[in-house]
């Protein structure tokens, strides 16, 4: 009897880290066989604009495993309509293999929630389960824990560690807007997907006109940030209207400014090494910290912002000694917009108006106030512009 291992899901796009755990489950299982499986339509959620289609996807498979002579990658679920349900697949292996055993793998989350998948007993009844786990506090005793109520109940679970890549297709696919992504991609994918004009890579974001403009930055943020930068967006421009800035250069600038926040901090210093770009001290220390930095440097590469926007986004977030009017009100606009709410907001609002500069020295203090009581330590941008205010 051999033994299977079934490896589903988008691939949207295949990244290193599907390849690496590919490749280390045969070895880890001693699998005589590693089928992997992109789904068609996947039925847990919906894929973004402009992903990859199913023959797409499973073409990049194949070339990111073509040298995997135990991987076989696999079109059974693209050769049936509609949704891609496993418990269908599993059943079709199993007619296919009648005397071996089949291995089903997964992540955890998907094997903590297995009982809510679709028809959960006919998959076990024909396959065992194999769990990727990444040795997470608290992952491992949860998986354990339901891999023994599972065992009790007769059916086999393997755990097979995972060697960490931490990035999800979802930032892979910013990254390749940004430029960035190639380290994390199998050998050739990139060139497919630039080659077929996948995600958005390659396109040309230089001088979008606004409306276009919103439409990519919207793409590119988590969910929950949108309203923020469409606020901060229509505030800037009514303080550029107050204070006569221009009134462009403030929507450009504010609707552009937290364009790399959806990175992590290892993310951010990613996007960094592959520009050059030489780092502080404190941004090494405090990566998080680095996406106004990230941000400036991704308006004016990729969408050919000019100086003035530019350096309007490398300091909103911490300020700077002399600033100019636009980077005064793109710091100040990102503090006060409709959506922010804490103490001394409506203070700030008003005094927008009526001072640009006591508005920015207030924003100044409130955060250095907030610094000081988490213990943090203060960027010595943000320093030099309150000293140069006072």
């Amino acid at each position: 009897m051999g033994r299977i291992g079934i490896y589903g899901g988008t691939f949207n796009p295949p990244h290193i880290g599907h390849i690496r755990a590919a490749k280390g489950v045969v070895r880890s299982l001693g699998l005589d066989k590693l089928l992997v499986i992109p789904d068609r339509i996947a039925p847990h959620k919906e894929l973004p604009a402009g992903s990859a289609s199913p023959e797409q996807r499973l073409e990049m498979l194949r070339i990111a495993l073509r040298d995997c002579s135990e991987i076989e990658v696999s079109d059974i679920e693209l050769r049936r309509e509609g949704k891609s349900f496993t418990y269908e697949t599993v059943l079709e292996l199993r007619w296919r293999y009648p005397d071996d055993e089949l291995i089903l793998l997964m992540g955890t989350d998907m094997f903590l929630t297995f009982h809510e998948w679709r028809n959960p007993d006919v998959i076990l009844a024909n396959a065992s389960l194999g769990v990727f786990y990444r040795g997470e506090k608290g992952e491992k005793t949860s998986i354990e824990q339901r891999k023994a109520e599972m065992e009790a109940q007769g059916h086999n679970v393997y755990l097979v560690r995972n060697e960490i890549v931490d990035i999800s297709s979802t930032d892979l696919r910013r990254m390749l807007v940004f430029g960035c992504a190639g380290s994390f991609l199998p050998d050739g994918v990139e060139d497919y997907i630039r080659n077929s004009g996948l995600y958005g890579s390659g396109a040309d974001y230089k001088n979008l006109p606004m409306d276009r403009l919103e439409q990519v930055v919207v793409r590119l943020l988590k969910k929950n940030r949108v309203n923020h930068v469409l606020g901060c967006r229509d505030t800037a421009i009514a303080l550029a209207k107050r204070w006569g800035s221009d009134e462009t250069d403030a929507a450009r600038a504010g609707i552009l400014h937290d364009i790399t926040k959806a990175m992590d901090g290892p993310l951010q210093l990613t996007l960094c090494d592959e520009y050059g770009t030489i780092l502080t001290d404190f941004s090494r220390k405090y990566p998080k910290t680095l996406h106004a930095l990230t941000g400036a440097l991704v308006a004016e590469r990729i969408f050919g912002e000019n100086e003035a926007v530019v350096t309007a986004i490398r300091y909103h977030t911490t300020g700077r000694a002399n600033m100019s009017l636009l980077e005064k009100i793109i710091y100040v606009a990102d503090y006060m917009e409709p959506n922010r709410a804490f103490p001394g907001v409506e203070k700030l609002r008003e005094l927008a108006f009526s001072d640009i500069d006591g508005a920015l020295k207030l924003g100044l203090e409130m955060t250095l106030e907030h610094l000081a009581r988490q213990g943090a330590e203060v960027s010595p941008e943000s320093r030099g512009a309150l000293e140069f205010l006072n």
